[in-house]
């Protein structure tokens, strides 16, 4: 779409606020757009023509595109009367928005709620600042609880983080506010409600054939948040170069309304009123609905246009000095203007803040049904001097207003596709099939040989049946047979040329579809090239992924709006909605805890984004990246386990990271505790063998000491035995002595008494000789011997000497 150009029909925004609020304010707000959208000075209108190409997109979508443009290519002065074709348009184009479309659609998310006002910054830092400290101070921590049992950690132990870039993941990961998670199962609440995911279907598809998608929220007290899917083409909206239609200052709607419920959402219409609307509504039918089908037309439908409007207000205040010397501040309006002769110390305070009408009109008439102030305007809590539109719309290819979109790139080619496709049924129905040429005169020269000649059927029927034909080289008279081969194949291979070529041609179309559109054969479901690698293929469908890309961002836009405009209008429910009560409650099933967080939620300003669940092609790579890593055993398994819980790719890469570094500094103390404990041991078991040396020194002294004690003991009791046995043997001695001795004695006595019985008996004998002697003398008798004649003498050399003590 291009600028329009008319600006001048739009009142001037820099009159008074109690003017912006006037019926006539309002209802040339509403002219001015009627004017720039359904203007018919130049035979056209920007509505009609806007929405006539967005019908005929949706047609190609469906394969349901006008067949009259085929049939003005191949008439002849518009006559079709020697073609029987078959018109139906080829659906080449619904394949393709049905790839992109549930491909999108399948992408998974989820909505993340980031409190970014003071108090949950502030609670953020003071966790994270408590986590610093617990890292900080880790072992003197450590010290405390093993000396003297007393836990001075503020958080768990096992969940701290280990470096800086791990505290950073784990804030990322771990760590949610209560309030964070009410938002967040507030917004999952309200588009389960809504049926947010049909809305979502719609506007896929709507970015794929349209190029432009619309999602309008709303606040009534009766319904809470509303979520309406908002057809392209019915929007009007102010001109813009943003994709993202962020500078717009008003934007709207046009819908078929039936009179009842113009009724019912307007109740001070009179009977009168709809009467004037029905009547005006058959002049101006035609020019407010460019599909207008009279046989179709519902006379009891009216054409409304719902608009926003984005103006500014003043808010001013009067400053009045009081005897006390402060400032009282005192609300006016935007016409205060304080006198300068006024005594006092007053003074003017003002601030422009951006604020929204909303309005409804009749098209074709002057009939304003609604112009105000929007009651619940949506305001950022960060700057409440901006405003959000009601509705949300993105447009990802658009350039000085034009749009453009997936199909639209591809319905010259697809209407090459289908004019080759009735090119093919042409060239097949003037098709014939292969026939044979009949030689009656030389059937004529064949003789059988049993008098009769070749009959036409009969040789056509043996020809068909065993493919020989008779033929004869020369005729009766002997003349060379020109004939002589009398039935030919005619065969007819014009056509299959034709339909070859137009079948390359059918290709090539629907190649330059893929190429324009960067939907391959890898991703559309096509047969790929048997010769392509897996890995090839795969790099092809990341790489049609990538081409349409920008249609996911846009929905995801589109999302993410919208949950931020819902955050805003939670605020609303818990203030002003009836059903504040069901809706705590309903977000209360999931978890109870947060029930207390709700009482305060719209005290909160929350950043809301979207976290894009990973596609296939990216699971694949983090899941190689995880498999690797387990054969390498830098991570455990529970880390894998962890990575696989993980939806962000970005996140869980950097996790491998940390985990792998964590893992590879464990294996190292781990690896450095064995060197510890093998030196420990080894020095145990030098101790060991050391104190086995001294035990075994010890045994030996001892076992020596013992042997000598033995051998002492058994000197002493030996000695003992002596000193006994000696005793015994003095005893003995001193017996055998006493006995020698009295032996002795006695001997002495018997020898003595031997001896003096001997000299008593040598001198008897001594006498007696001396007696015979004189006798002898006297009487002259011969000697007489004296010496015994018997043994009676004792030898020498026996003695007692041998019994002396030894």
């Amino acid at each position: 779409m291009a600028e329009s150009g008319i600006k001048s029909y739009f009142p001037s925004q820099t009159v008074s606020d109690a003017e912006k609020l006037s019926y006539d304010y309002g209802l040339k707000v509403g002219k001015a757009i009627e004017q720039e959208w359904f203007n018919n000075d130049r035979g056209s209108n920007r509505y009609k023509t806007n929405s006539n190409d967005f019908h005929n997109l949706r047609l190609y979508a469906r394969g349901e595109q006008s067949i009259q443009k085929y049939k003005d290519e191949l008439s002849i002065n518009g006559d079709l009367s020697y073609l029987n074709l078959d018109w139906k348009p080829v659906p080449i184009i619904s394949k393709f928005v049905d790839i992109v479309v549930n491909g999108i659609s399948e992408r998974t998310y989820d909505i993340k709620a980031y409190s970014q006002d003071p108090f949950g910054i502030e609670k953020r830092t003071e966790y994270m600042e408590s986590i610093v400290r617990d890292m900080q101070s880790r072992e003197f921590n450590d010290a405390a609880m093993q000396n003297f049992n007393i836990d001075l950690y503020e958080n768990k132990k096992e969940e701290l983080p280990g470096s800086e870039e791990e505290l950073a993941l784990h804030m990322q990961l771990t760590y949610k506010q209560a309030v964070e998670l009410a938002e967040e199962q507030a917004l999952n609440v309200l588009f389960d409600g809504n049926n947010y995911e049909l809305i979502k279907k719609r506007f896929y598809y709507d970015l794929t054939v349209l190029g432009i998608g619309a999602v309008k929220t709303s606040f009534n007290t009766s319904e809470g948040v509303v979520i309406d899917y908002v057809d392209p083409a019915n929007l009007v909206y102010s001109y813009t170069d943003s994709p993202n239609f962020e500078d717009i200052y008003y934007v709207g709607e046009v819908k078929s309304i039936p009179v009842n419920e113009l009724a019912k959402q307007f109740p001070h219409l009179t009977e009168s009123d709809l009467e004037d609307v029905m009547k005006n509504k058959s002049s101006n039918r035609s020019n407010y609905n460019s599909r207008h089908n009279y046989d179709k037309e519902d006379n009891n439908t009216i054409q409304v246009l719902y608009f926003n409007y984005k103006t500014y207000m003043n808010e001013v205040y009067k400053i009045k000095e009081t005897a006390t010397g402060a400032d009282k501040i005192i609300p006016k309006d935007d016409q205060y203007n304080p006198p300068s002769d006024m005594e006092g110390g007053y003074g003017r305070m003002l601030r422009s803040i951006e604020c929204l009408y909303e309005g409804a009109m009749i098209l074709g008439t002057d009939k304003l049904l609604k112009w105000e102030m929007s009651k619940n305007m949506m305001r950022p809590k960060s700057d409440f001097t901006k405003v959000k539109m009601n509705y949300a719309i993105v447009a990802p290819r658009m350039y000085n207003g034009r749009i453009d979109s997936l199909v639209k790139r591809i319905t010259g080619f697809a209407d090459m596709i289908q004019l080759t496709h009735l090119k093919l049924q042409q060239v097949m129905s003037r098709m014939v099939p292969d026939g044979v040429y009949l030689d009656a005169d030389g059937l004529a020269e064949v003789d059988l040989g049993n008098g009769t000649n070749y009959n036409p059927q009969e040789a056509l029927n043996m020809f068909f049946q065993t493919g020989s034909v008779i033929g004869r080289s020369f005729t009766s008279d002997g003349d060379m047979n020109p004939g002589k081969v009398p039935i030919r194949e005619i065969t007819s291979g014009s056509g299959g040329n034709k339909m070859q070529a137009l079948i390359g041609n059918y290709n090539y179309y629907l190649q330059m579809i893929r190429d324009v559109t960067g939907l391959n054969e890898a991703r559309d479901g096509g047969m790929p090239d048997k010769n392509a690698l897996v890995g090839v293929q795969k790099l092809a469908a990341a790489n049609s992924n990538t081409a349409t890309r920008h249609i996911l961002q846009a929905g995801l836009f589109l999302t993410a709006e919208t949950a931020e405009c819902l955050s805003l209008r939670i605020s609303d429910i818990i203030e002003y909605s009836p059903t504040k009560d069901a809706f705590i409650q309903a977000i209360g099933t999931h978890n109870v805890a947060t029930l207390e967080e709700m009482k305060n939620l719209h005290l909160y300003d929350f950043g809301i984004f979207l976290e894009l669940m990973p596609d296939e092609e990216e699971k694949a790579i983090l899941e190689n990246n995880i498999q690797i890593a387990l054969q390498r055993q830098t991570i455990e398994l529970e880390d894998a386990i962890d990575l696989r819980e993980i939806r962000s790719v970005r996140l869980a890469n950097q996790l491998l990271k940390i985990r792998r570094k964590k893992k590879a500094d464990k294996d190292q103390a781990i690896q450095q505790q064995n060197m510890q404990q093998q030196a420990q041991l080894n020095q145990q078991s030098a101790q060991v063998a050391a104190q086995a040396d001294v035990q075994k020194n010890q045994a030996l002294n001892a076992g020596k000491a013992e042997l000598m004690q033995m051998e002492a003991q058994i000197g002493s009791q030996k000695m003992m035995q002596e000193v006994q046995m000696k005793k015994e043997l003095m005893a003995l001695e001193f017996q055998y002595n006493m006995q020698l001795k009295g032996i002795e004695v006695d001997g002495m006595k018997d020898r003595e008494k031997q001896k003096e019985d001997r000299k008593d008996e040598r001198t008897k004998i001594q006498a007696t000789q001396q007696s015979e002697m004189i006798e002898q003398r006297n009487s002259g008798k011969p000697p007489k011997n004296f010496e015994s004649a018997g043994n009676d003498i004792l030898g020498g050399g026996f003695d007692l000497g041998s019994f002396d003590p030894s």
